[in-house]
């Protein structure tokens, strides 16, 4: 695993592999990039040096440019890695891009000194979470191609002007925990589904939470028949492989504001007998990056301390084709004895979902969020990189959307249209589990309108609808690597942090 570390020594004399600094373009008339944060306080031969290099390999400073020069003359480091930052003023997401840009490029590199504009402690954060999400890969699987597959950085220094201050240290212990619980996320998500099978995933969480302050429960199939949780059960029954209804609770002493989290946990969707395309159904093992979020979330808060109460719902279940899989026009009732029409099988993610919204109202949070790559027509309104939130009180909307933003997670609001919630009437049943037209109109909205029929009134939800930015299928890019990529769990420890210090 990467370690990070901070370190106020003199740049030139640090010893390191790369060096990694930051240039932004001249401006005005000038050509070429400038450098800035510590490189700019450079000496004057090795700053000239470096400024002679980089304008003969025509440096300019444009966001995402990583141009490498020889630290000869310059640095104790073997290269100097300049990363282009942009136009100033930085934000906090803008120099972990450009930090997790300069690791990823940094692959085969055992260690690394970051000498970026720090100014803030939550800048020394940010710098720390990109640098060590970039410098992940997923080689768990790989035997004959392992050697060939270049090691992440194992060695992260970040340079600030005080090492030892206390804000620095704090913040650089944040930046770790959070990268590392994202980068555990993708772990779960990249893992095959035949290796990670519903048990798995709440196996995973049970490991995850060794030796923290949280208690864990695993409801199997008999248990689950027993409480009555129909939705994960219907869902389920077609696979070898029994669900499972992990509960996640966190309960420091002293605490008072409580925030639940349910995560979807389909270890892999078929589609069930309204089976899916076979095109890309290989990335179906990533329909629970929801749950993962909610592993990894819980276990960053616990290692944090933060000083409220938590429990997180682990809804995993696996949707295959079989003579046991439940089957259009089946009736499953969910936990608290809601009724539901199932019209089509691949509409699984909400079924498993509000067993988990129900049963979690019944440890009375002040706040609910769900997570789930819940529609593919949240990727057609909002791309494959931005999330939709969805909620029951539009302060609390609000408040997911800032949270979001400074974590550096792209997410939108989204209405609850009302007049779509007539297209659930069931014939049969209290609520069918897609509209009956079948249409695709307003699909990522019509779930959510869904899924607040098992909210009451009187709790304060949200719904993150993740499918687009939870699994990367193109080329990496800042810290962002191709597969999984641990979507919404900064955003859920940001809320969690809010919720703590009373602002939601």
């Amino acid at each position: 695993m990467t370690t990070l570390a901070l370190s106020s020594a003199d740049l030139a004399t640090l010893t390191a592999d790369a060096l990694i600094i930051a240039v932004a373009p001249a401006g005005g008339r000038r050509k070429g990039a400038v450098l800035v944060g510590a490189a700019a306080g450079l000496k004057a031969v090795p700053k000239r040096r470096l400024e002679e290099a980089l304008a003969a390999l025509g440096a300019t400073g444009k966001t995402g440019e990583v141009v490498k020069v020889p630290g000869t003359g310059i640095s104790a480091a073997q290269v100097v890695v300049a990363i282009g930052i942009g136009t100033g003023p930085w934000s906090d997401e803008a120099l972990r891009r450009a930090a997790g840009n300069a690791t990823r490029a940094l692959a085969g590199t055992k260690r690394v000194v970051v000498a970026f504009p720090v100014e803030t402690a939550s800048a020394i954060d940010a710098i720390a979470q990109g640098a060590a999400m970039g410098a992940y890969s997923f080689t768990a699987f790989r035997v004959d191609t392992k050697a060939s597959q270049k090691a992440p950085v194992d060695r992260i220094t970040v340079h600030v002007g005080d090492a030892k201050n206390s804000e620095s240290l704090a913040a650089i212990s944040r930046g770790r925990t959070i990268a590392a619980a994202v980068n555990f996320a993708r772990d779960l998500i990249n893992t095959p589904s035949a290796d990670l099978p519903p048990a798995k995933l709440a196996q995973a969480a049970v490991d995850s939470l060794e030796g923290l302050p949280v208690e864990v429960e695993v409801l199997d199939e008999i248990q689950l028949a027993a409480g009555g949780y129909g939705g994960i059960l219907g869902v389920g029954q077609g696979s070898p492989n029994p669900p499972r209804l992990a509960r996640l609770a966190y309960r420091p002493e002293g605490a008072t504001a409580h925030l639940a989290l349910v995560g979807k946990g389909i270890t892999f969707d078929t589609g069930g007998i309204s089976i899916k395309p076979a095109a890309s159904m290989h990335e179906m093992k990533a329909d629970m990056s929801g749950a993962a979020a909610v592993i990894a979330a819980v276990t960053a808060i616990a290692r944090l301390g933060l000083q409220l109460n938590v429990t997180g719902y682990v809804c995993a279940a696996e949707n295959m084709p079989s003579g046991e899989a439940h089957k259009p026009g089946d009736v499953l009732r969910a936990y608290g004895g809601k009724t539901i029409e199932v019209l089509n099988t691949d509409a699984e993610g909400r079924l498993v979902l509000a067993d988990g919204l129900v049963r979690a109202q019944e440890d009375n949070p002040d706040i609910i969020i769900d997570i789930a790559t819940l529609t593919g027509a949240a990727v057609i309104a909002l791309g494959s990189r931005t999330a939709g939130i969805m909620a029951n009180d539009d302060d609390l909307r609000e408040a997911v959307h800032d949270a979001a933003t400074r974590a550096g997670e792209p997410m939108w609001p989204m209405p609850l249209p009302e007049e779509l919630r007539a297209g659930f009437d069931s014939l049969v049943a209290d609520i069918a589990n897609i509209p009956l037209s079948g249409g695709r109109d307003g699909g990522m909205l019509s779930a959510s309108i869904f899924l607040r029929e098992f909210v009451k009134d009187s709790q304060r939800w949200a719904h993150l609808d993740i499918a687009g930015p939870a699994y990367n299928s193109y080329a990496p890019y800042g810290y962002t690597p191709k597969g999984g990529t641990g979507a919404s769990v900064r955003t859920l420890i940001q809320l969690a942090e809010d919720v703590a210090d009373g602002a939601v």
